[in-house]
């Protein structure tokens, strides 16, 4: 005589939600680890932007600007100060300033 065995299907279901609870979590550590690289990126590349400004009133005026504010006020420079601490230091007029961007956590 044939009869049906009812199979179990618990083992697969538990396999089921195990698996997307995996999925998850590896596309949540996935966005996580982009977004980080994504800042660290800008941040690179407001860097690049502040110093080419720099660069380019040094060449127009003949002088490094003293301030931050100065690019932003004559230069149309756009600073993120939402996501990046920014950091402006001129030694002399003739040298190139030291610009640090760092972004916010």
């Amino acid at each position: 005589m044939y009869t049906d065995k009812k199979r179990k299907l618990w083992p697969w279901v538990i396999a089921a939600i195990l698996t997307a609870v995996l999925l998850v979590y590896g596309f949540w550590l996935f966005a996580g680890g982009s977004r980080r690289n994504a800042k660290e990126e800008g941040a690179t590349a407001l860097k690049a932007v502040i110093q080419n400004c720099a660069q380019q009133c040094y060449v127009v005026e003949g002088v490094y600007p003293p301030e931050l504010s100065y690019m932003e006020d004559n230069y149309g420079l756009r600073v993120n100060r939402e996501d990046y601490y920014v950091t402006y230091e001129v030694f002399a007029s003739n040298l190139p300033p030291k610009v640090t961007v760092v972004s916010k956590p």
